[in-house]
């Protein structure tokens, strides 16, 4: 079976071809230089640049590969959560190429593509406890199969990845921020006391970053000197020099991403100890902040004592892409679920596959 997927959901237009469970092969364009110049993404500048580049991704896809639209068996397209006008690019050429192609049409949840998308790299032992963290979402889930996923914990307000970025930005850093604090972050030694655990004392398995965010944002402002340098010709944050400068820097910016990492581990032992009788296997990381150096080291250490098995994606396919869209639409049409034609998108969240056919 032949999946083509289609990855639209905010600012990078991605499509693949999973063959049998297997990536043949993957296109991609990225806005991250465009929404740079804005700080962030700006959602209709977004759904212009998905409408102006899928149609040549999805033609160098199928020259790469040597398939043309009669060898495809299902089309798979992210239908939600992420941006509308995004959604919309992606869902309408799916339908169209689906139509076209007389191929199976699915409209996948982009976050359990993200969940499944280390199944293209390695077997998932399930049921699995899978830790999704982006920029948009974090999310504690048990997994026992493609098709159902139970939630456990959300976020309340600003996502992980979010209070990442958003912290790079306001000291200055170039956008997506998240990395850069990484980098900076492996160059200092972190103050464990510096920022709080945020939303710890609780019975929940939620998040909540909101406030570790202001905390970032209150010691700023009362040391100005921490906020990074402008390069007058491009208008564009740049970090700072090696020096006393980019040492402080460092030292900030590992302190903050200890504080982050502490509260996602808190709550990844605590989901483990509710479900220590289920029999769980493994324990997913997901997302695009599960390419952070140092929750990557944290789960690992988390799954040693445990004794469970760890499952993550490599760097290039933590971030969205067409690749996880095209495996759980193969996943799913596995085991025949489709959607029909007047599937809508869904930007806040679906539930798949509660509206599927089957």
């Amino acid at each position: 079976m032949l999946c083509l997927g289609i990855e639209t959901s905010c600012d990078d237009t991605s499509l693949a071809l999973v063959q049998d469970g297997k990536l043949l092969e993957q296109t991609a364009s990225s806005q991250a230089d465009l929404h740079a110049l804005f700080g962030g993404v700006v959602p209709e500048m977004a759904s212009r640049e998905h409408g102006r580049f899928i149609g040549p991704l999805c033609d160098a896809l199928l020259k790469r590969t040597g398939v043309v639209p009669a060898d495809i068996d299902v089309v798979a397209v992210a239908r939600g959560p992420g941006l509308l006008g995004s959604l919309l690019v992606g869902v309408a050429f799916g339908k169209a190429f689906a139509l076209g192609a007389r191929a199976r049409f699915l409209g996948i949840n982009h976050l359990h593509a993200h969940i499944f998308a280390a199944g293209l790299e390695q077997k998932l032992e399930l049921p699995a406890l899978a830790l999704l963290v982006s920029g948009a979402h974090t999310h504690l889930y048990r997994v026992e199969g493609s098709d159902t996923l139970h939630p456990l914990g959300k976020t309340l307000d600003d996502a992980a990845g979010e209070a990442f970025d958003k912290a790079g930005k306001m000291l200055g850093l170039p956008y997506p921020a998240g990395r850069h604090i990484d980098e900076l972050a492996n160059e200092g030694s972190a103050c464990a006391k510096l920022f709080p655990r945020p939303y710890l004392n609780n019975e929940t398995l939620d998040f909540s970053f909101s406030g570790l965010k202001t905390a970032m944002a209150s010691y700023i402002a009362s040391r100005r000197e921490l906020t990074g340098k402008w390069d007058v010709c491009s208008g564009q944050p740049v970090l700072p020099s090696p020096g006393p400068e980019r040492a402080v820097l460092a030292d900030l910016c590992a302190s903050y991403r200890l504080a982050v990492v502490e509260t996602l581990a808190f709550k990844v032992r605590k989901a483990l100890l509710r479900e220590e009788n289920t029999a769980l296997r493994t324990l997913i990381l997901a997302g695009g902040v599960a390419a952070n150096s140092l929750l990557r080291g944290a789960m690992r250490e988390i799954v040693e004592a445990a004794g469970l098995a760890f499952a993550t994606p490599s760097i290039q396919l933590c971030t969205d892409n067409g690749a996880m869209i095209s495996y759980l639409g193969w996943l799913l049409a596995s085991k025949g679920y489709s959607h029909t034609l007047d599937m809508e998108a869904v930007p806040r969240g679906v539930r798949v596959p509660d509206d599927m056919l089957r």
